[in-house]
């Protein structure tokens, strides 16, 4: 089963993109580790751009990089991957 978001959101939204259940299996890993990884709204640029954040132990990491909606999603299951892969043992 693929989720595609809610399109009803109201507000500023980054929108949505599908994942897979793996993305999910990752996510939740991460998250009962402390790991999250979130998309909030670049308020500096445009209504369109987005920055993606790490949050662990406690610490915000800022990804440097500025995404259009889309990208920053996917660039969050991307960081989901790579921690989950990084850490689970």
């Amino acid at each position: 089963m693929v989720y595609h978001g809610n399109k009803k959101s109201k507000g500023r939204s980054p929108g949505s993109r599908s994942y897979t259940p793996e993305d999910m299996k990752r996510v939740n890993w991460c998250l009962q580790k402390g790991i999250s990884v979130v998309v909030s709204p670049n308020w500096e640029g445009g209504m369109e751009e987005w920055k993606v954040e790490i949050r662990m132990n406690g610490k915000t990491h800022t990804d440097p990089g500025i995404y259009n909606g889309y990208d920053a999603l996917g660039k969050m299951y991307e960081y989901y991957k790579y921690y989950y892969d990084r850490y689970k043992k």
